[in-house]
């Protein structure tokens, strides 16, 4: 199947959002990414320059080699450097999947050339950023998460230029990484309340990165400078034990939804990565990270608050660990 006029439907509007002039959507947001690569193998450009943190199983396929691409990890200043005459791709992620690290767009294209630069811009939807106004040539979109936004669609997307989405098409035939038409009906209603919902919820999330700054509990918050409804921060003790103590809050690995859910990065979305690489990439062990959704604020922070507590009170010098719930990752 080519594709069918409820999945263009989307595709027409989150391109007009993100100020493109087209976009192709996937049943999933590895599934776009997977395309952008391989259009880009397909020219001979097999070389992908990217910057840590970006999502886990991202980082995983990059660093596997899976689609025949090779991977030079840099850090932002270190992007011209490491360009070469293969390199197909430049790829980054603000703000950044679990540490929220944000990075000045509009350099990194710079720095790039003609170089196509991919932006990830899962977490601060067009409705907080629109990286092609800073220099971004493809846009990605796990839309699973905030275009969804109700936990009940699984999607991808990538916004660019018609001549680019025109191979994309291709890739996805070949592929079959197709959106299935209940997903393209599903994600027109989650645009339609998208900006209601970022702005709820980070109205929301800022209220609570101050709660817990405040909290001796908490070792650091981290919180981009762009707002936005998620949040991480380290805890002093066993990040499990909050886990498993909070009763409203769900544990889980998407983010995006009407719901707040928590996740321990490095034992779940970020197990795939190399331990080095991943605390080279501020993912450290007692880093967790929570989307914040549409409950009450009061609600949400009796929750984290008891949670903490409960961690806290429970801490025995024996270091006995909690036992993590069960979650799965989907992207």
């Amino acid at each position: 199947m080519l594709g069918n006029p409820t999945a263009a439907r989307f595709e027409t509007a989150l391109a007009r959002l993100e100020g493109t002039g087209s976009a192709v959507a996937f049943a999933s947001g590895m599934a776009a990414l997977s395309a952008v690569l391989l259009v880009r193998a397909s020219m001979g450009l097999r070389h992908v320059v990217a910057v840590r943190p970006l999502y886990g199983c991202g980082d995983h396929l990059l660093t596997a080699g899976l689609l025949g691409t090779e991977v030079t990890w840099v850090d932002p200043a270190g992007v011209t450097d490491a360009l070469r005459p293969d390199t197909g791709l430049v790829l980054v992620e603000s703000p950044a999947n679990r540490t929220l690290a944000e990075l000045d767009l509009r350099a990194l294209a710079h720095a790039c050339g003609s170089v196509p630069l991919l932006a990830d811009n899962t977490f601060a939807t067009p409705v907080l950023q629109r990286p092609v106004e800073q220099g971004a040539r493809l846009v990605l979109h796990s839309a699973t998460k905030y275009l969804g936004g109700h936990g009940d669609v699984m999607a991808g997307v990538v916004a660019c230029d018609e001549e680019f989405a025109g191979r994309l098409r291709q890739i996805r035939f070949a592929t079959g990484g197709i959106l299935h038409p209940l997903a393209g009906y599903l994600l027109p209603r989650g645009l339609s309340t998208l900006p209601v919902r970022v702005r709820a919820a980070s109205a929301t999330a800022a209220d609570l990165v101050r709660r817990l700054a405040a909290d001796p509990r908490v070792a650091r918050v981290h919180y981009p400078r762009i707002g936005g409804a998620m949040i991480a921060f380290e805890v002093h003790g066993d990040p499990q034990e909050v886990i498993a103590a909070v009763r409203l809050i769900t544990p889980a690995v998407s983010l995006g939804s009407v719901d707040s859910l928590i996740q321990h990065p490095a034992s779940i979305s970020h197990r795939v990565v190399g331990e080095t690489d991943r605390r080279g990439a501020g993912v450290g062990d007692r880093l967790l990270r929570m989307s914040v959704g549409l409950e009450d604020v009061e609600d949400l922070w009796t929750d984290l608050d008891g949670a903490l507590g409960a961690e806290a009170g429970s801490r025995a010098p024996s270091g006995a660990r909690g036992t993590p719930r069960p979650a799965t990752a989907h992207r």
